[in-house]
């Protein structure tokens, strides 16, 4: 594998915390950079594994509504009004000639019957993208809407990074 690219939405920093402990993983077996998702956030040809995450918001990706109510919460105004993973998603250029695999996460919090998963949307649309998905969207998990994550979560973020870099050197 030449590179990775990690591309996540965070509100209150949970996000971004597994994202940079993903990309850590990620980074004992290739080169890897971490972006906020945004306008111009295009991977490159040399990137072979594009890694989405995004916090889980009303049982899926988060939407300006919902995101304008993370502000009202005390998320970040920039992270609030900004771009959005859904948003970014919708900017993929159509059948790209290169073809990344791909390998979806979101931060949820972990309480029984509370649905929905933004990681699972996002694998969706990259399939729908004619990306190819190479594990089962992953979850990782805040105490509350605002966090913290519950502890050992950066710990199993590095871990999934290391086994999503031997994954997709084995796919040919």
């Amino acid at each position: 594998m030449t590179r990775a690219l990690v591309v996540f939405e965070s509100m209150f920093g949970n996000t971004e915390r597994v994202a940079r402990a993903v990309a850590v993983g990620l980074a004992e077996h290739t080169d890897v950079d971490v972006v906020r998702a945004g306008p111009g956030v295009v991977p490159r040809d040399d990137v072979d594994l594009v890694v989405v995450g995004g916090p889980t918001h009303a049982f899926g990706m988060s939407r300006p509504s919902t995101r304008v109510s993370a502000g009202q919460q005390g998320a970040g105004e920039s992270a609030a009004g900004g771009t959005g993973l859904r948003e970014w998603l919708d900017t993929l250029p159509g059948p790209m000639g290169h073809r990344p695999a791909t390998a979806t996460f979101d931060t949820r919090i972990r309480k029984p019957g509370v649905p929905g998963s933004a990681a699972r949307s996002a694998a969706r649309r990259l399939r729908h993208a004619g990306l190819p998905v190479v594990v089962p969207p992953m979850s990782f998990w805040v105490r509350g809407t605002g966090g913290p994550l519950l502890p050992g979560e950066e710990d199993r973020a590095r871990s999934w990074g290391r086994e999503l870099a031997q994954t997709v050197a084995r796919v040919p």
